[in-house]
Order: structure tokens, then sequence, then C-alpha cells
């Protein structure tokens, strides 16, 4: 999650400055890391109406709260925090207007609850390979869209975002070991998924017989 060290140390400057009340220089931090945020907001709320009302609320805390930030973190770290806090906070909203089941799920889940992938082979190409290819992001998000909720914020703030497993937890308010053991259930569910699509059948092997 974190950015090359220039980008960071030029992070700094804007910061020091805004504090400072330069104006553009918090127009130039909005500028660096809008594109950013929007991705956030969007992996989170799916609708990018929604994710266009989080970049202004996540821009509008950071009007109000520049003073705030100590530099315990990087910049865009205590940024993307922000962001996804909103984000989730308008999913709550949305979920309430809805009438819909609030997708907060706070019961524990064990690694006994994890089931076994029913479609297993090796990949015809690396994971590394495929990782640089437009068709593996395409797929990656239809495999994402396909999980439930709870399993796609932990994927989507843990390996999409980086955030370490307490700031995850944090966020989602759900337990450690909750984070983990979702973790490996959506890495599992779309690691199966896309073994569907670039896996060898030549080696297939039977879930049951795993």
């Amino acid at each position: 999650m974190s950015m090359n060290k220039p980008t960071d140390d030029a992070d700094r400057v804007l910061v020091n400055q805004a504090k400072a009340g330069d104006y553009a220089a918090l127009e130039s931090l909005v500028t660096r890391h809008e594109r950013r945020v929007y991705d956030v907001a969007l992996r989170i709320v799916r609708r990018t109406h929604d994710a266009e009302e989080v970049v202004q609320q996540t821009f509008l805390s950071l009007v109000e709260h520049i003073d705030g930030f100590r530099e315990e973190s990087l910049f865009s770290t205590w940024l993307l925090r922000i962001a996804t806090n909103h984000a989730l906070a308008l999913l709550r909203r949305r979920a309430r207007r809805q009438t819909l089941p609030l997708a907060d799920d706070h019961s524990e889940e064990t690694y006994s609850d994890v089931p076994h992938p029913e479609f297993i082979a090796q990949w015809r190409e690396t994971p590394e390979q495929l990782a640089s290819q437009r068709e593996t992001r395409r797929l990656l998000d239809e495999a994402l869209e396909q999980l439930d909720e709870k399993y796609r914020l932990v994927f989507v703030l843990r390996d999409v975002e980086g955030f370490s497993t307490a700031e995850t937890a944090e966020a989602l308010g759900i337990s450690l070991s909750n984070v983990k053991v979702r973790l490996l259930r959506a890495r599992l569910m779309l690691r199966e998924q896309l073994t569907r699509h670039f896996g060898d059948e030549a080696t297939r092997v039977a879930g049951h017989d795993h």
C-alpha cells in the first residue's frame, strides 16, 4: 500500500505546507491521490456515483482534519483509511434504505467452516505471469462480484489495499480471527474461480480426491 520514497517525501512537504494554510498544497494533495481514493471507494461500494460521493466526503474530511494528521503513518495510508470509513458508512446507509440485512456480520467463523475446493488443477501460466495481464484483472473483478460482501470486503482491504489484519478488523468491526478466516475463504473461493479459467484440465484433481 505504501508508495515509493520520493512520493512519500513529496506528500510530507505538501502536508506541512497545507497545515501552514497553503491552499494550493492542499489542492495538490487532492490531485495526487484522487484516483487512488476513487479506486478504493469503487471496490467497496461498487457504484460509480456512490464512489464519487465517497471521494467528495474523503476530501472534505481532509480539509477539516489535515491539522490532526500526526504523520505517524504515510499520508496515503491515513487518507485511504478515511476513504474506507466513508465507503463502509455509505454501505451501511444503503442497507438501511433498502431494508436489507446489514452488511456488517460480526458472527465468529472458524477454519472448520472453510469449504474444500471443488476444482483443483495446475495453472497453465504462473500467477506472476497472469497478474500482468488485463484479462486477469477483469476476471478477478468478476470473481470478486460473486463473493458475499463480508468476504469481498476483507479481501479488498487486506489483499488489494494492503491493510494489516488489525487495520482490517478495526475498519470492519470484527475480530482478528474473523479477518483471518474470512480472508482464507475469500482467497480459496477466488482461486477456485480463477482456476476454472487458467487451470490445465489435464492436471485436474477432483475436490473430494484432494
